[in-house]
């Protein structure tokens, strides 16, 4: 049997990371959720594996989402990587890194599923 995709979910507000747990497995994902960044930074380092990570820009703690994105594709540069925002969208340009997608909140289950499906499929391909 495949193994589905892990995805590492970065959200500290409970109702929203229900909701994103939720759409993720009912599409075909696992999840694993962590409520700051510090603690997806952490489990990166101590090798959890994931291919997508789904993270919330404005979270609690020292490290927000921006930052816990770019040290999560120095460890793998392959990661695909959903921001979630409510108000932070006008940074995406000069803050988020490459090959990635925002979605602005409040976002339908499917937007978030298709985005992540979208980048799982383009991120194993070599360079062109």
């Amino acid at each position: 049997m495949e193994e589905l995709p892990t995805i590492l979910v970065v959200e500290d507000d409970p109702d929203i990371q229900g909701v994103v747990e939720d759409a993720l497995t009912e599409g075909g994902f696992q999840c694993v959720l962590v409520a700051s960044a510090e603690e997806a930074v952490t489990l990166l380092q101590g090798g959890q594996e994931c291919q997508g990570l789904v993270v919330d820009i404005s979270l609690r703690g020292r490290m927000n989402g921006w930052v816990a994105t770019r040290r999560a594709r120095e460890m793998d540069p392959t990661l695909a990587i959903v921001y979630m925002t409510a108000g932070a969208g006008d940074q995406w340009p000069s803050q988020g890194v490459p090959n990635s997608i925002l979605l602005q909140k409040p976002f339908a289950p499917a937007q978030l599923v298709t985005a992540v499906a979208q980048l799982l499929n383009t991120s194993g391909l070599p360079p062109a």
